[in-house]
């Protein structure tokens, strides 16, 4: 149940950002002893791939706190990030300190990555399709803001995740209402937006 909540958290994190997962899990499988990472997943820990990862880190940062270039960014992460969370999911839930007692997932690695790649495709979706109503409704404004709360809400829950993982399931439940009164408050600024721009006769 352990490995299963923290791959969903890490998993959710990475359909915001695919990066802040994956150094996450890297640096403390590479530094302490919270993840021992199987042989098949060992270079996730590896100097290279965490230097790999900083640098995309770095520039998805950059990126995704800018109007229209968020889209672009967004598409292109139409693929990494499912693929990241399925990749985080089947890592740690074959760490067997996060299942002690339990062959399941160990036994069934596939239902891992699928798991993972449909929990992290599903947050993406949400995140590509809401950003371009906050963009319309704050005039580009609202970028920066959402983006810096996607990624503090990513490090939270891969750190949830990984040494509180029986909360993940109360974090994504937060995380749910979170982008419903998002959704709705950005939707009704656009209408609102649009209201004035017809009344004016554009």
């Amino acid at each position: 149940m352990l490995a299963a909540l923290t791959g969903a958290g890490l998993s959710a994190a990475a359909g915001l950002n695919a990066y802040i997962p994956f150094l996450i899990v890297a640096l403390v499988a590479r530094y302490t002893e919270v993840i021992n990472l199987p042989a098949q997943f060992a270079w996730i820990e590896s100097g290279w791939a965490i230097g790999i990862a900083a640098v995309l880190l770095a520039s998805e940062v950059v990126l995704d706190k800018i109007a229209v270039v968020d889209s672009i960014n967004d598409a292109i992460g139409t693929v990494i990030r499912p693929a990241t969370g399925g990749l985080i999911f089947a890592a740690t839930q074959a760490a067997e300190d996060f299942e002690q007692g339990s062959t399941f997932f160990s036994e069934n690695p596939w239902i891992g990555v699928v798991l993972g790649v449909a929990t992290a495709g599903v947050i993406h979706a949400g995140k590509a399709v809401s950003r371009p109503l906050i963009n319309a409704g704050t005039l580009g404004a609202g970028a920066p803001v959402a983006s810096t709360a996607e990624d503090g809400v990513s490090i939270g829950l891969s750190l949830i995740a990984i040494f509180l993982p029986v909360l993940v399931i109360f974090a994504l439940l937060l995380m749910v209402v979170a982008a419903l009164a998002l959704w709705r408050q950005a939707s009704k600024r656009r209408r609102f937006k649009d209201t004035v721009m017809s009344t004016a006769g554009y």
